[in-house]
């Protein structure tokens, strides 16, 4: 059977990139951003793909735009790969709400899925949102390729339920920097990594989440 490859993408850098943005927060890209995602363009248009895929989010949309338009596609939209929803530290400087992000990622690291801040998504609440979308996607496509354009959390939450193996308490060890590549093949059994976060064009500014 042929591999089905996967480029599993971080949207490009947004306008507030020490903020936290989590699905309650809809922001546009920086203009690093714009260039970021036309970098990914270049890049990504001689490999070739079948369909691009993104969240719903207008900087998952801006990312998908020229990427698809360079591969002579539309974007199409999968509203379930939104960001993760963070409730109130939505929007709050990176500094001041830190210690709720950290408990959560903490909490999953020790294999406590279900935890999240009040308003917020668990580990496991996004992995039954996402992990079958992507899997779906992938049926659609046997043998072919696709990109998606999602968001750091949701994509490291991916990765660490789609590759065998990850698992959560890997969730440090997985960088996703704006604009990265995950490159992705599914053999028709399970997926490997053929690389991670792959930084085309590096962002000035680097938030770990």
């Amino acid at each position: 059977m042929q591999e089905t490859r996967l480029a599993l993408i971080r949207h490009a850098e947004t306008a507030t990139p020490n903020v936290f943005h989590g699905a309650e927060s809809d922001i546009d890209l920086s203009a690093w951003g714009e260039h970021q995602a036309r970098v990914l363009a270049d890049h990504l248009a001689a490999r070739g793909a079948e369909a691009v895929y993104c969240s719903g989010m207008r900087r998952a949309i801006a990312t998908a735009k020229p990427i698809a338009a360079a591969l002579g596609l539309e974007p199409i939209v999968v509203p379930e790969l939104h960001e993760r929803k963070i409730g109130p530290l939505s929007g709050m400087a990176r500094q001041e709400g830190w210690a709720v992000y950290e408990e959560s990622k903490t909490r999953w690291m020790a294999g406590d899925l279900e935890f999240s801040h009040p308003g917020g998504e668990s580990f496991a609440d996004i992995a039954r949102r996402v992990t079958p979308v992507i899997d779906g996607l992938r049926r659609r496509h046997p043998g072919g390729r696709m990109v998606v354009i999602a968001h750091g959390i949701v994509i490291r939450v991916a990765l660490l339920n789609m590759l065998p193996d990850r698992v959560p308490a890997d969730f440090d060890r997985i960088a996703i920097d704006f604009a990265s590549i995950n490159d992705l093949a599914h053999d028709g059994v399970s997926w490997r990594a053929e690389a991670l976060n792959v930084v085309v064009a590096p962002s000035p500014a680097k938030p770990v989440a």
